[in-house]
């Protein structure tokens, strides 16, 4: 089943802004509350949210095997354990319907009444039950600017660091949709020159720029996925903050890597952006250094030229863009990650994410989290304002996004924006 969604010239009834982030060669997938305190499934064109249920309900999906209550959910899980040629099926039918040349819908007032809803009618979910979540840390350039921070230039990385995509299992119950504020943590932190540790609030709130992708359901226990297929099992990419609590964190993380520090909090863009509609950005994957093992060895374009940025809006202030990155920088592709996830036996499952890990470049202002723009808190960053941060003030709105461009279309992923409360307090009795 070829995919026809992706046709620059093909263009759209609906009105879609220029620059838009959804056009119709998006059409991304996401789960939305309605003006009726409707749960759906659905999708975005332009300033315009769609329901899939009502669609499927009145038969515009007719033909394509779909159970009748598959958008009528309030997650994407099943609908995405139909697999790729569904996907695409559905996604090709849904450009065909609001194509410019198409009457069905365009002419029938009361379906359209019915189907579609602007952006300021509905509330959008979070898009999948995400039951496990790893974080990857597959930046080169993150990876070695946190080593050289806290152990030297001469031991940036660590020796396994260039074979082996290094990652951890995170906490899923505390990833939340864009929109929803967070609160500063409270940990066990160990304070400069003391030997006894202290608990209180994080001093150190910072930012992780991230993208992560959603899986479907891929293979037994015990059964790998080779990575010339693993893609096949990637449903769609998002936007992803990863939170982080670096003073916690520093203290807990030996031996067993983070845990409270990263586990209170992480966000994520609402639209699933499916790995169809960034086909046509396909871009190399940095060259290793070393080489990789088999199983971890691919042909052919594995990264995606998706142009990220990051902004802090301090409270009833204006914002700032402190960094502007790139997921191609990531030094290992969104296959590799997932083959040597399964290459134990460990199954993964429909809705599932898997974290990039900090994208950071070469340069300062690319850098993807505040403890590498102030290095540490060294060098304060200076906002538009005037004020200064070297981490993440009570009351500041982070803010990222993410869009890829070619000659012909643009293909984005709206925003992930949260903004950072007090210590959370207890309702007084």
């Amino acid at each position: 089943m070829p995919d026809t969604t992706n046709n620059p010239n093909r263009r759209t009834w609906l009105e879609v802004p220029e620059n838009s982030d959804f056009p119709v060669q998006n059409i991304p997938f996401g789960v939305f509350l309605t003006r009726d305190d409707v749960i759906t499934i659905g999708t975005r064109i332009g300033d315009f949210a769609i329901d899939l249920g009502a669609l499927h309900q009145l038969g515009y999906f007719d033909g394509i095997p779909l159970t009748d209550d598959i958008f009528l959910q309030d997650s994407l899980n099943d609908f995405i354990s139909d697999g790729k040629k569904t996907w695409r099926l559905v996604r090709n039918r849904i450009g065909d319907i609001f194509d410019a040349d198409n009457a069905s819908l365009r002419d029938n007032a009361e379906h359209r009444n019915t189907v579609i809803f602007t952006l300021d009618e509905i509330e959008m979910q979070l898009p999948v039950q995400i039951g496990d979540y790893t974080d990857f840390y597959s930046s080169i350039e993150h990876a070695t600017n946190v080593g050289v921070m806290f152990r030297g230039k001469e031991n940036a990385l660590m020796p396994n660091w260039l074979h082996v995509p290094v990652g951890y299992h995170g906490r899923s119950s505390s990833i939340i949709p864009s929109g929803i504020p967070i609160h500063r943590p409270q940990g066990q932190t160990l304070p400069a020159g003391a030997d006894t540790p202290v608990f209180g609030p994080s001093k150190r709130v910072d930012f992780e720029l991230e993208m992560a992708f959603i899986t479907t359901d891929a293979n037994h226990l015990g059964e790998p996925i080779p990575i010339e297929e693993a893609e096949d099992y990637i449903f769609g990419v998002v936007l992803f903050n990863d939170w982080s609590a670096r003073d916690i964190q520093k203290w807990e993380y030996v031996p067993l890597g983070p845990f409270l520090g990263k586990s209170f909090a992480s966000s994520i863009s609402p639209w699933i952006v499916t790995m169809d509609a960034l086909e046509p950005f396909r871009v190399e994957t940095p060259k290793p250094l070393k080489p990789q093992l088999e199983y971890l060895q691919y042909t052919g374009k594995k990264s995606y030229d998706v142009h990220l940025e990051v902004g802090i809006t301090p409270e009833n202030g204006e914002e700032t863009i402190v960094s502007r990155s790139n997921f191609k920088y990531m030094y290992w592709n969104m296959a590799q990650q997932l083959t040597h996830h399964t290459v134990n036996g460990c199954p993964v499952n429909s809705g599932d994410m898997m974290g990039s890990g900090t994208l950071s470049g070469k340069t300062p202002d690319s850098y993807g989290s505040m403890l590498e723009l102030t290095w540490a808190g060294k060098n304060p960053l200076k906002l538009n304002d005037g004020s200064e941060r070297t981490f993440i003030n009570d009351g500041d709105t982070v803010t990222m996004r993410g869009h890829c461009k070619n000659d012909h279309v643009r293909i984005g992923f709206g925003e992930v924006s949260s903004k950072l409360l007090p210590v959370f307090e207890p309702k007084k009795k």
